[in-house]
């Protein structure tokens, strides 16, 4: 397995994107207080993958197999995982033109955890997109779960500039909750 260290460049945009997102303190899929800052940001990011492809002209960067991306206690492990960006653009503004490249979309797919604190996402596939901040996790039993607590359907949306949560059901698999009394519950 190869061991890529990322401190200064675009593919770290992305990583630190997600693990913003989901790093400790940070509220997993609610949103974070405006202006708040996490201390995992400042650690560093260490990715493993078979292998790692990087193509310019179409804009992405992808990891393939037994992807997994750690940044303090949060851990991605996943199949593949796709960075999308796009050139020349800021990510505050989107404002082409500033020399710096931004993400736009992040996607693990397959065997998709998401670990950090004492919450756990289980899903076929994860989409992150910066733009509107949105997560949506997809596959027939997504599951996020919160020391005992959990939420489990085939799709569920987290947005995380409302913090609404959306889960939705499938044919085979009726949306399923399960809460503890005297619990903070997913937070």
């Amino acid at each position: 397995m190869k061991i890529f260290h990322y401190r200064k460049n675009r593919y770290a945009l992305a990583f630190i994107a997600i693990f913003s997102f989901l790093a400790p303190g940070a509220g997993a899929f609610f949103p974070v207080p405006a202006g708040a800052q996490n201390a995992s940001q400042e650690e560093p990011i260490q990715i493993q993958a078979e292998t790692l492809v990087a193509d310019n002209a179409s804009r992405y960067a992808e990891f393939i197999g037994n992807v997994k991306a750690t940044q303090g206690n949060t851990q991605i492990l996943a199949d593949r995982l796709r960075i999308h960006y796009r050139s020349g653009a800021t990510q505050e503004t989107g404002a082409v033109g500033s020399g710096e490249d931004a993400i736009e979309k992040i996607v693990a797919e397959g065997n998709v955890t998401i670990t950090f604190d004492d919450k756990k996402a289980v899903t076929d596939q994860a989409v992150y997109t910066l733009d509107d901040r949105r997560l949506v996790l997809t596959g027939q039993t997504s599951k996020v779960t919160s020391g005992k607590d959990s939420i489990t359907g085939s799709k569920i949306i987290v947005e995380r500039v409302t913090g609404k949560i959306r889960v939705e059901s499938s044919r085979k698999q009726p949306v399923e909750a399960i809460f503890f009394p005297g619990k903070k519950g997913l937070e």
